[in-house]
C-alpha cells in the first residue's frame, strides 16, 4: 500500500476521477513494491516501446518500396501521424495543466523519478505516440498492427507502473493517438498521386521504390501492340 502526504484519500484531488486516483495509487504502488528486476524492467519497456514502433515504420517503410504507391503512402506517413499526435498531445497538455499524480500525492514511491514541475500529467504523450502508431501500422499491415496494439497497451499500462501518470491520463492519451492515426488512409489517398510522380525519377525511385515488376508507378497503362498483318 502506497503512502502519501497531502491527503488522507485519494479522493477530492481537482479535476481528477477519483476512480482514477485510487487505481493509481493501486497499479503505481504494484510497480514500487515488485522485484528489483521487475522494476528495472518496468523502467526500461516505457521508454524502450517507442524505439520499437521507430524500427516498424522502417520495416513497413522498406517493404512498401515493392508495392503500390498507396501502400508507400501509408508507409511514410505513418511517423508523420505519430508525431501529430505527439504535437497535440503537448498543446493540450499546455492547456490542461494537470500535475503529476507522483507530485499531487506527497513523497510517492515510484519506480522512476517524478517529471519536473511544467511536465504535465494529461493526457500522455507516451500513450498517444503507441495507439497513433498502432493505428498507423495497423493500416499497412494487419499482423503487425495487433501486435503494436498490443505494444500500444503495454506502453500505456507501463506509464502507470511506473508512477508518473493516471489510468484517465493514458486512457486519453491512447484516444487521441487513435484518433488522429485514423485519418491517415485518406491522408494516403491525397498523397498517392505525388508518390507516383516522385517514383518516376531516379531519386525519387531510390528511396520509395519502384513498384512491382521494376514500374515507378501504379496501374501503369496496358500497352496493346498491333498484330503484324500478311
Amino acid at each position: 500500500m502506497l503512502e502519501f502526504v497531502g491527503s488522507e484519500e485519494p479522493s477530492g484531488v481537482v479535476g481528477v476521477p477519483d476512480i482514477s486516483a485510487e487505481w493509481y495509487l493501486d497499479v503505481a504502488g504494484l510497480g514500487a513494491g515488485s522485484p528489483g528486476v521487475v522494476r528495472v524492467a518496468g523502467a526500461i519497456a516505457t521508454e524502450a516501446v517507442a524505439g520499437v514502433f521507430a524500427v516498424v515504420f522502417v520495416v513497413l517503410w522498406w517493404r512498401a518500396r515493392r508495392g503500390s504507391a498507396a501502400g508507400v503512402a501509408r508507409a511514410v506517413l505513418a511517423p508523420v501521424v505519430t508525431v501529430l499526435a505527439y504535437a497535440v498531445s503537448e498543446v493540450i497538455k499546455d492547456l490542461w495543466q494537470e500535475d503529476r499524480p507522483c507530485r499531487v500525492f506527497g513523497e510517492v514511491a515510484t519506480i522512476v523519478a517524478c517529471p519536473e514541475f511544467g511536465d504535465w500529467s494529461f493526457p500522455s504523450n507516451h500513450a498517444t505516440i503507441a495507439g497513433a502508431a498502432a493505428v498507423a501500422i495497423l493500416w499497412s499491415s494487419l499482423p503487425l498492427g495487433c501486435l503494436a496494439f498490443g505494444a500500444a497497451l503495454l506502453t500505456a499500462g507501463s506509464r502507470m507502473f511506473v508512477g508518473v501518470h493516471y489510468p484517465h491520463d493514458v486512457l486519453a492519451g491512447l484516444l487521441i493517438g487513435v484518433a488522429i492515426a485514423a485519418v491517415l488512409p485518406l491522408s494516403a489517398r491525397a498523397v498517392t498521386p505525388v508518390i507516383a510522380r516522385l517514383r518516376a525519377h531516379p531519386g525519387g525511385a531510390v528511396l520509395l521504390g519502384r513498384g512491382p515488376q521494376g514500374l515507378p508507378w501504379d496501374d501503369a497503362p496496358t500497352i496493346t501492340l498491333p498484330r503484324a498483318q500478311g
